[in-house]
């Protein structure tokens, strides 16, 4: 690692990503720990966006200011349909998804430790 390398901790990293999706005016944003209910990630966040363009604007920052500061992305699935896209990052599971699918799934209530 040079000099001007920068090891990005979690929570910067949570920060950051949720300043990004706020920056592209993602709404109804929710994160989500999860650290004890999986090893799948740490934390989710899941946000709504107001169209397919809105969601892939909102998927295409995320990824390239985190490329910018030398983060990895494990992965990027649903960008071609749009309505549903999720960005891996690894300890964070970024969520972008349109109103119907987002009411439809309820990832929110799936992951609460407090059911209804």
């Amino acid at each position: 690692m040079d000099k001007e390398s920068k090891v990005i901790t979690h929570a910067e990293l949570l920060k950051t990503v949720v300043q990004l999706l706020e920056d592209k005016k993602a709404e109804d944003m929710v994160v989500l720990h999860v650290r004890d209910l999986t090893t799948v990630a740490d934390d989710m966040i899941v946000v709504t966006g107001t169209s397919n363009p809105h969601l892939r604007a909102m998927m295409n920052l995320v990824v390239s200011e985190l490329k910018k500061l030398g983060v990895v992305i494990l992965g990027v699935e649903g960008d071609q349909n749009g309505e549903w896209i999720l960005v891996d990052l690894g300890t964070i599971l970024v969520h972008l998804m349109l109103p119907q699918v987002r009411k439809y799934y309820e990832l929110e209530k799936l992951w609460s430790v407090h059911p209804e």
